[in-house]
């Protein structure tokens, strides 16, 4: 498997609305970290879109790699969004596009590698916290409220499937997030203790997964696994031929990227599998909108955290709490006929991103969106 190569180039510049200390930190920052300046995403820059390479601090002391696109021409202070996702994926990917797209609508938008992940800084690489995570989105925010060009009285968060449950604990947690898209999310929680359709939901499968977990800490603690199988079998099940298309060809591929690579570490996710990280979303005040494909097979999780967000129960929840208090500013929004990696990128007619794009993202729905809530 091929390892991940990483670009040694000191990025200059100064951050807008840095102090002379903060602007110090950030060129600190850059010197850390392994940062590559050539263009390198899998997808084109848009002429409308203004995009620079910026540095953040995590309240745990890592240091974030992002990228920040901002509307050209723009003046005065605008609405920012920040954005992660997949699980397992970098900003090269998705969620730089997400956040291109929305820059090309007037937002401020921030793309950044989790902790442990792509150009950000954490060792052991590509592991994996709830909490951790959680401050990534936290960190963001409070980046983004510092930028001279940003109104922080008007931020939102986007997290594209695993880090769409991620974006929905945010969330709940951070009361400065106005408004929340969770798209083709995974609640990795429920599946890291339950197995794809809570089909492990049951203490003999999870006490079996402590104990191999517990054995692997000590034969090989740096084991990696959950990157995307290749060769790819032909009796694969859809949803993986979807990610074999996306993350293993031209389409998706990035040389950073776990799930286009050797995957994250094996214990990496241990936390999650003892976690429920979504037990307070049903008191989320601020907006949220949940989009999924009609034809994911992660469609379920979408769909629960929305009726648990808005009802307080749902179906695969154990717990039950009380109704939403703002359940009238909470949507899911199904999109027909999308696959689970549709919504990564919008899907093609053709394999490895070839023949017609089918524009399965409602980017001005989304912009739309958060232009009503954060206003």
């Amino acid at each position: 498997m091929k390892k991940t190569i990483l670009a040694a180039i000191l990025l200059g510049g100064m951050l807008a609305g840095c102090t002379n200390k903060e602007q110090t930190k950030t060129e600190e920052n850059m010197t850390t970290l392994n940062l590559t300046q050539e263009w390198d995403k899998v997808f084109s820059l848009s002429e409308n879109v203004s995009h620079r390479k910026v540095t953040f601090e995590t309240q745990y002391g890592l240091t974030l790699a992002a990228d920040l696109y901002t509307p050209k021409d723009a003046e005065g202070k605008l609405a920012a969004i920040a954005v992660s996702g997949p699980f397992g994926a970098t900003k090269e990917q998705s969620s730089g596009l997400y956040a291109m797209k929305m820059a090309e609508r007037g937002f401020v938008a921030l793309a950044f590698d989790p902790s442990y992940t792509g150009e950000s800084s954490g060792e052991p690489r590509r592991t994996a916290s709830p909490d951790i995570n959680t401050e990534d989105f936290m960190a963001a925010v409070d980046f983004l409220s510092k930028q001279e060009n940003v109104d922080a009285d008007r931020i939102g968060i986007i997290g594209i499937c695993g880090w769409g449950g991620i974006a929905l604990n945010a969330a709940a947690t951070d009361t400065r997030i106005k408004a929340t898209v969770a798209s083709t999310m995974y609640d990795m929680t429920r599946v890291s203790g339950n197995g794809y359709y809570d089909s492990e939901d049951k203490e003999e499968s999870r006490h079996a997964a402590r104990e191999a977990l517990a054995k692997q800490r000590l034969s090989d603690p740096m084991a990696m696994a959950g990157g995307v199988i290749d060769p790819l079998p032909d009796d694969a099940p859809q949803f993986v031929k979807d990610y074999y298309d996306y993350y293993k060809t031209t389409r998706g591929y990035h040389v950073r990227s776990g799930n286009s690579n050797d995957g994250w570490r094996v214990i990496g996710t241990q936390a999650y599998s003892n976690s429920r990280f979504l037990y307070y979303i049903n008191e989320i005040r601020s907006a949220v909108l949940v989009m999924h494909g009609a034809e994911a097979h992660s469609r379920y999780f979408g769909e629960a955290a929305y009726h648990y967000m808005v009802d307080g129960k749902a179906e695969g929840y154990k717990f039950v709490g009380e109704p939403n208090p703002n359940p009238e500013n909470k949507q899911l929004l199904i999109i027909p006929e999308a696959s689970h990696c549709d919504l990564y990128d919008g899907g093609y007619t053709e394999l490895k991103g070839k023949g017609e794009p089918k524009n399965m993202i409602p980017w001005d729905t989304l912009a739309e969106f958060f232009n009503q809530y954060m206003k």
